[in-house]
């Protein structure tokens, strides 16, 4: 993690002042970058990238259990945290979608109140017109707001 900090931050400032005040030695920050990539994490990059594939592909409603499925599916033998884990890393996560739901009831036999304002809002003085809504809400608990 160090290392990395030095490698992002190397062209602004000099890398002895970096590792001095990081506690690393320099010959092991020069050690670590000429070290090839690990094949793990080449097998994580290629595997993210399929990853981001699936999850456009969903138009990014799958999470982790679901592009890990679509994994399987595809042959890929990885485990289901690890996915997790590669998608968290990259910031991935599935959109939830809210289920339509109906708000109003309109299926009673209850009187209607008549529209007397005929959507005319604008009056001639304050307080001559006065208007309310009823929400009720069915429950345990018989509770209705008036406003």
């Amino acid at each position: 993690m160090r290392y990395r900090v030095i490698q992002e931050y190397d062209r602004r400032d000099p890398i002895r002042l970096m590792c001095r005040a990081l506690a690393v030695s320099s010959a092991g920050y020069y050690a670590w970058r000429a070290r090839p990539e690990s094949t793990r994490a080449v097998a994580n990059r290629t595997l993210l990238a399929t990853i981001r594939v699936l999850h456009q592909e969903s138009r990014q409603t799958y999470g982790s259990p679901s592009i890990w499925r679509a994994l399987r599916k595809q042959g890929h033998r990885v485990g289901e945290h690890r996915v997790a884990r590669l998608m968290r890393h990259d910031g991935l996560r599935a959109k939830t979608v809210k289920k339509w739901r109906a708000t109003t009831q309109s299926n009673h036999h209850l009187p209607v109140a008549a529209n007397t304002l005929q959507r005319q809002f604008t009056v001639s003085q304050p307080n001559r017109v006065w208007a309310g809504d009823m929400a009720a809400f069915a429950s345990s608990l018989s509770l209705s707001v008036s406003v």
